[in-house]
């Protein structure tokens, strides 16, 4: 029976728990706890394979995106069973991509908005009350489906320095000038626990190119401002060309301040933000299936380089 389970919604307490058990399945897996949020969730890493290319991939930065964390959970799984097994998975031996790389994941950076949307923060309880207070300042947002911040109401992709003050006019001449469920840039770059641990993580790492899982919209961003990094045009068209996505320009009010910018911004690397699946967030597990296998050579591709 497969350890990652899709039939139901991924929460933060089932993230950490398949990450266990992968572990325990698989010694070869590594994981550790970067940090805990406000209201106590970890943040844990989920590491596989032994070569020299490092990538780092990461999930859930937004809670209704959360479909995104069992895409990196099952990737995880399957390469590990291909690597224990002497198999294949895409098509790729799995011994050639742990020999090649090594893949650092981040599954669920923001566990307490997810366990928000996700319904295992229940109607009632005071952090629910909480966050359903910041939501009543933006009643045009759906609650909670709408959500996207962590549970102090910053929205942690547009939480990095990389911009950080263009973001904040652009969101504030949209209304976003308060904590709420979306699009509040936060106090100053860097002022969560969240964002901190993936920057703090990002450079212990030092990879060659990030991956941030988002949806939807099935496009990959790949630029930031002017930067010209070489090879990550041609990387993304790669992208795109195996998943069907569309290898698209970042929209101007959605320019700045994310994770990938501060990414090539500071480390002149290819960074990528995959808006996987289509619809409305939260996208549903119906979908599931089909952002697996649309992604899956993304995943693997990035891990082993043109």
């Amino acid at each position: 029976m497969p350890i990652v389970q899709t039939e139901l919604p991924t929460t933060a307490e089932i993230c950490v728990a398949e990450i266990e058990k992968l572990t325990e399945a698989y010694p070869f897996c590594r994981s550790e706890e970067l940090a805990v949020t406000a209201f106590g969730r970890p943040i844990r890493t989920l590491v596989i394979g032994s070569g020299a290319r490092k990538v780092l991939y990461s999930a859930s930065h937004h809670a209704n995106e959360w479909i995104t964390t069992p895409l990196l959970l099952k990737f995880c799984e399957e390469l590990a069973e291909a690597i224990a097994s002497g198999g294949e998975l895409g098509g790729v031996s799995g011994a050639a991509v742990n020999e090649a790389a090594t893949i650092y994941m981040v599954p669920m950076v923001n566990p307490d908005g997810v366990d928000l949307v996700t319904g295992a923060i229940e109607p009632g309880s005071l952090q629910y009350e909480a966050a359903a207070t910041l939501a009543e300042r933006y009643p045009s947002i759906p609650f909670p489906e709408g959500w996207k911040a962590n549970l102090l109401g910053v929205d942690l992709n547009l939480n990095y320095p990389a911009g950080w003050l263009q973001a904040r006019e652009i969101k504030f001449e949209q209304g976003y000038t308060r904590p709420g469920p979306r699009d509040y840039v936060g106090r100053s770059p860097l002022s969560q626990a969240e964002t901190r641990a993936l920057a703090g993580y990002t450079e212990a790492v030092d990879p060659a190119l990030v991956l941030a899982y988002h949806t939807q919209g099935r496009e990959i961003y790949w630029q930031y401002a002017d930067m010209e990094v070489p090879g990550a045009q041609a990387l993304g068209e790669q992208f795109a060309a195996l998943s069907g996505y569309r290898l698209a320009e970042v929209p101007y009010e959605s320019s700045f301040a994310g994770y990938k910018d501060w990414f090539i911004r500071f480390f002149g690397r290819p960074g990528y933000t995959i808006e996987a699946g289509a619809g409305t967030n939260p996208l549903p597990l119906e979908q599931f299936t089909e952002i697996y296998r649309d992604n899956l050579p993304i995943l693997l591709t990035a891990a082993l380089g043109i």
